[in-house]
């Protein structure tokens, strides 16, 4: 489990900022995740935003929802860029789907960072193809922690990483839940690519 870093010394002086990311697979908690962190800097007493591509309305259209309904209220936003503008005078950026947003995500996080934001960003690493997703490796670079959550992979019981799609789509973005994305181990993830083809 994450625990945050410790904050005493001279950082109670020096407001200091970082990047934590959470990331894995479908089914995983990532979202889970972002909001048990979410609501515990809330309980300190931090000043908390957070964001949400607004292309993501699966659940609510304002509210980040985990998929066993826990919610915490978002703003959803179009581009990175509009963070610093929202979110810079906050304690703490929390961002879900992070994976969604434009390539200047990890430029973003850093300048909220080096500004002294605690921020939390929570995405899919891999695509539906096994490929890295959208700003999620820039931005894994240059966070100080990376938490790798795994789900449980429907077909042996196995961990799971992968995010296989059972839907008949070639986008890369398409929004769907159990009806058209299972959690998959390795195996399973190839086994399902092989008998597509």
């Amino acid at each position: 489990m994450f625990i945050e870093p410790r904050v005493g010394g001279a950082s109670h002086t020096v407001k200091r900022g970082w990047i934590e990311v959470i990331c894995g697979s479908m089914f995983s908690g990532k979202t889970e995740e972002l909001i048990r962190r979410l609501n515990r800097a809330k309980i300190a007493k931090q000043k908390v935003e957070i964001f949400k591509p607004s292309l993501d309305k699966r659940y609510h259209d304002e509210d980040v929802v985990s998929h066993n309904a826990n919610a915490i209220r978002s703003t959803p936003i179009d581009f990175a860029q509009d963070m610093l503008l929202l979110g810079g005078s906050c304690d703490v950026v929390g961002i879900d789907e992070a994976q969604f947003f434009d390539e200047g995500l990890a430029e973003v996080c850093v300048k909220l960072a080096n500004s002294g934001v605690r921020v939390i960003a929570a995405g899919l690493d891999m695509d539906y193809l096994g490929n890295p997703f959208g700003p999620m490796p820039a931005l894994m670079a240059v966070a100080e922690y990376v938490t790798k959550v795994h789900a449980i992979c429907v077909q042996c019981g196995d961990i799971a990483t992968y995010s296989y799609r059972s839907a008949a789509s070639e986008q890369q973005v398409l929004l769907g839940e159990t009806d058209s994305y299972e959690a998959r181990c390795r195996h399973c993830f190839q086994e399902g690519l092989k008998n597509k083809k």
